[in-house]
């Protein structure tokens, strides 16, 4: 039986490959579990386009990993003591920068970051956008300037002691009525009747 392999089948063949397969194999392993498909001229169609827009796509890939090749990001953040900073640099964080500097837009899954950035200082950062494509870009995190100056308070003046005033008792709070309602009829048992 002559089958395309549509994924990958280890010790067998890779996704694409037209081979010949034992029958009992290819009918009840390959063909069900959708990792080939007997090759027929449909099917043969179906592989062709599949192949130009993996091809497609390969291409647009490597053109944006041209483009983004060696290309620096600055991030400004907020820092503590030692360069530490309040919070960390995440890979969404790379990917928004990239998206609102370069205005391309990287899923943040693709960004290969171990651990999210959380010193100041310049980092290079490998993005995965296929198996083959990484391009590799410098990220570098800088303090953020301060803007909004602390306003200064006035100092608090001291309250003098006032004589205390005498506190009145509080007036009794007259509960409210409440609506009156009529009392329900209760029903009364029937006598049993005495025997007599």
């Amino acid at each position: 039986m002559k089958v395309i392999f549509l994924q990958d089948v280890p010790n067998v063949a890779r996704a694409g490959e037209i081979k010949e397969v034992a029958d009992g194999y290819g009918r009840n392993f390959l063909i069900p579990k959708k990792l080939a498909l007997l090759a027929d001229s449909r099917a043969m169609g179906q592989i062709e386009t599949g192949n130009k827009t993996k091809a497609r796509v390969n291409a647009e890939l490597i053109e944006l990993a041209h483009q983004l090749e060696g290309k620096e990001v600055n991030l400004k953040a907020r820092v503590g003591t030692k360069d530490r900073l309040y919070g960390s640099i995440t890979s969404a964080d790379i990917a928004s920068e990239l998206n609102n500097t370069a205005g391309l837009v990287i899923d943040k899954r693709k960004i290969e970051l171990d651990e999210p950035i959380r010193q100041l200082g310049s980092y290079e950062v490998a993005i995965r956008l296929a198996k083959d494509i990484i391009p590799k870009i410098r990220v570098t995190v800088t303090e953020e300037e301060k803007t909004q100056e602390k306003e200064e308070k006035p100092p608090k003046e001291k309250k003098k002691p006032q004589e205390k005033e005498k506190k009145l008792p509080k007036e009794k709070k007259k509960p409210q009525e409440k609506e009156k309602k009529p009392p329900k009829e209760k029903k009364k048992p029937q006598e049993k009747e005495e025997k007599t």
